[in-house]
């Protein structure tokens, strides 16, 4: 029997975001929010999908459920591929991408082996119902269709946003490590940092928290400059896209001087974040200074302080950060006082060296790289800690 898809999502996140990918949302009108490891579940119809696409700042792809069955071997996964309404969801003539992943649980040998499966089960459907088979393409493909596998279930799903939506399309520089859009949206939130506060990034690289700062405090939806996976479906709704796109645009406010700070020690960085910056139409937004940390001051009297410090691999790096975290410890507790500072870092030694008491320490995923996102509440004279009390990761 043939499966036709219900309006079921997943949006997956990094780890570490799934409550404010919860809360974002349900701020958007979706219903059935279920935050799971990686992710968020909701329901809603095709026009939920769409704006979960437009306005979550958080989420790394949104997925439409369109099949799901319980298996035991992978010819009941190909049965389940097969029995999908495939040409229902998308024309013949569009390339696929087949991308399957499993968990621990699940009994299976080989997921290239029901990777493949599944693209021929999804190409017998279109053979059978139109005498046509769909092209593959692993690049640029024009629907993605993505399988999970858990020990006794297959779910299968087709990716609702195309490319992952931390490409917001508006990133033309870049330093040797950003971090995702997305990720850095997240963190913001961790922070509690809204546009009323100052925020100051003195190590601003690319400039992708002052950016996604500035969107929010703008009220741009990030995927406002961007284009769609659903919009190659057969179920695409232009019209309804349009409205909606048309109210994302008065939404937002024109670009105006804010309260946002970016500097770092090397001109190289400050260029690309000005080009990006630029390329957003957000140059007039953002103040940036050329300056090493250690020579930062605090823009206004309170505010939140967040950065993604470099951490190293060699010794001779190694070497270089303990110096400079008692450093920055220094010049926090110097000249940052009334300001929450955050720090994003997959170095464990920054908690020890910066010899200062953490109010808060978060665990997220940078990719499969463990992070912690430190917060330091900067009160005159009560959060110094000595290098024999110094602060475990």
């Amino acid at each position: 029997m043939s499966q036709k898809p219900t309006h079921q999502y997943f949006a997956p996140c990094p780890r570490g975001l799934e409550p404010a990918l919860a809360e974002e949302l349900s701020s958007l009108g979706a219903g059935g929010i279920k935050a799971v490891d990686g992710g968020v579940h909701f329901n809603g119809d095709w026009l939920m999908g769409a704006k979960a696409n437009l306005w979550s700042r958080t989420a790394s792809r949104v997925l439409w459920r369109v099949g799901d069955g319980q298996y035991r071997t992978d010819q009941d996964i190909y049965a389940l591929a097969r029995n999908t309404e495939w040409d229902w969801l998308f024309d013949v003539k569009r390339t696929i991408r087949v991308q399957m992943t499993a968990n621990k649980k699940a009994p299976i040998q080989s997921v290239e082996f029901v990777t493949l499966r599944v693209k021929d089960a999804v190409c017998d459907r279109f053979r059978d119902t139109c005498g046509e088979r769909p092209s593959v393409d692993r690049a640029n493909p024009d629907v993605r269709i993505h399988g999970f596998l858990d020990g006794t279930r297959c779910t299968l799903y087709v990716d609702f946003s195309g490319e992952p939506l931390f490409k917001r399309g508006w990133r033309v520089a870049t330093n040797e490590a950003p971090i995702r859009e997305n990720l850095a949206a997240g963190i913001l939130m961790l922070a509690g940092w809204t546009p009323e506060q100052t925020l100051l990034d003195p190590m601003c690289g690319s400039g992708t928290f002052l950016l996604e700062a500035a969107m929010m405090a703008l009220n741009i939806a990030p995927g406002l400059k961007r284009s769609f996976g659903f919009e190659k479906l057969k179920t695409f709704h232009r019209i309804k896209w349009q409205a909606l796109l048309d109210e994302a645009r008065t939404a937002a406010q024109p670009p105006h001087p804010l309260a946002i700070y970016g500097s770092d020690k090397y001109g190289d960085a400050l260029k690309a974040a000005r080009a990006n910056l630029e390329h957003a139409g957000l140059a007039d937004c953002v103040q940036l200074k050329q300056v090493d940390l250690m020579e930062v001051s605090a823009p206004t009297e309170t505010g939140v302080l967040v950065a993604n410090p470099p951490y190293g691999v060699r010794l001779d790096e190694l070497d270089k950060l303990a110096e400079m975290y008692p450093q920055i410890g220094a010049v926090l507790k110097k000249k940052f006082s009334g300001w929450r500072a955050y720090f994003f870092t997959a170095d464990p030694a920054l908690a020890k060296l910066i010899r200062l008491s953490a109010s808060k320490r978060t665990v997220l995923f940078n990719g499969a790289l463990e992070c912690r996102l430190f917060e330091y509440k900067m009160v005159a004279g009560s959060n110094r800690k000595d290098s024999a009390q110094a602060d475990q990761p």
